[in-house]
């Protein structure tokens, strides 16, 4: 039994009837997607805006990285910090 495989603008007219659906859906899907990614970019912006204030309150002097402190944050057993919590997990 052989199958029949139907893909863009025949596939869009097999369902709708309509031989120019696959082109006029096309503007209002492009549109939606600019909406919902510039959406996207200015929560993704005010994320990593929070994360470097966050970052460089916690572990910067004068602008610049204290790495002392960020190492003891990343590597020593117990840490308390403002901004960044972490639980302590045993091995």
């Amino acid at each position: 039994m052989g199958k029949d495989q139907l893909c863009g603008q025949r596939f869009w007219e097999f369902i709708s009837g309509n031989s120019n659906l696959y082109t006029e859906i096309i503007e209002p899907l492009g549109h939606k997607a600019k909406e919902k990614n510039e959406e996207f970019l200015e929560a993704y912006s005010k994320l990593i805006n929070k994360f470097t204030v966050d970052f460089s309150n916690e572990f910067c002097t004068d602008y610049s990285i204290d790495w002392k402190k960020l190492v003891e944050f990343n590597s020593s057993q117990m840490v308390k910090t403002k901004n960044f919590r972490i639980k302590i997990v045993k091995m």
